[in-house]
């Protein structure tokens, strides 16, 4: 597979991964009204542990040799990052419509663009730079700060922003010397240990609907850590960046068929920012990918974006 394609398959799987955490994030409010946030992101890991553990036993590969990483301990802080987001973000939709609790994080592909040259050495060019800036500005239009009262737990969502961006940044670093599995486990099984004492001390015992909703929750958390992995080893981070605004479009439209939040005409524009600054950064890698192709074949540089 050429570089191109490399990278249009990465989007690819971004954009999927995205739709799979935003269905994870409806699961998350509608069980986060019956139980603490905490639990809810216990029963999270409990359900993603399982497909994670099934693999390797599947595939008849050793747990030992399973977890083997040439840097575990940043493996287990890329798991605790992704906890911390999880906890301040599950909060938050206890308290916030979807759609707005989404927006308010989609400060996440910022953070990374902003950290993905000085952490990685990625060259981050204008027009990428545009396209985030241009989502950023749909998340204000959307947010319409100083509008409207704003709710303490809006913060939220910014702290899980930050601690998600500094977990993609480090899914790309070990995607560059762990395997897949490796990364998987450590992270579901790492969040499992991390979660358990404090579950503990808000525990409510789960209906057998609740038990299955958390089981499933994790099963679809699984599916979006595959994507979002395997996405990362197959492009730049700062490429990927703008694709995190799609989950909003996947946020209107689940608040809207679970909850029957109806997105505004705010929401809707900023929405439409959002969108078009991701479908401009795939038409253009596309474009700039085809050129790259030529140039290598004529024996020219490779053009960058």
């Amino acid at each position: 597979m050429d570089e191109a394609a490399q990278r249009q398959r990465g989007i690819a799987l971004m954009v999927l991964g995205m739709a799979l955490v935003t269905a994870v994030d409806t699961t998350a409010k509608h069980l986060g009204a019956s139980l603490s946030p905490l639990q809810v992101v216990w029963g999270y890991y409990l359900g993603i542990v399982m497909p994670f553990l099934a693999w390797p036993l599947v595939r008849g590969v050793p747990l030992r040799e399973a977890f083997r990483s040439r840097r575990p301990g940043l493996q287990m802080v890329r798991a605790m990052l992704l906890v911390f987001s999880l906890g301040c973000l599950f909060t938050a939709l206890r308290y916030l419509p979807l759609a707005e609790a989404t927006a308010i994080s989609f400060a996440a592909p910022l953070f990374v663009t902003g950290l993905s040259a000085p952490v990685l050495g990625e060259k981050v060019g204008p027009h990428r730079w545009a396209a985030v800036v241009c989502g950023l500005v749909g998340v204000f239009v959307i947010i319409r700060p100083g509008l409207a009262a704003v709710h303490w737990a809006a913060v939220l969502p910014l702290i899980s922003a930050l601690s998600f961006a500094l977990y993609q940044l480090l899914t790309r670093v070990l995607s560059q010397t762990d395997d897949l599995l490796p990364t998987l486990l450590f992270t579901g099984l790492g969040g499992a240990l991390l979660t358990t004492p404090a579950a503990a001390f808000v525990w409510s015992t789960p209906s057998a609907g609740q038990w299955l909703t958390m089981i499933l929750m994790g099963f679809g958390g699984a599916g979006a850590h595959v994507c979002i992995v395997r996405a990362f080893s197959l492009s730049p981070a700062s490429l990927l960046a703008p694709f995190n605004y799609t989950r909003l479009l996947w946020a209107i439209l689940l608040g809207f068929v679970v909850f029957g939040d109806l997105p505004d005409g705010f929401t809707l524009a900023g929405g439409a920012l959002i969108a078009g600054s991701g479908i401009y950064v795939a038409m253009r890698e596309r474009r700039l990918g085809r050129v790259a192709v030529s140039a290598a074949a004529a024996g020219g540089p490779a053009v960058r974006p």
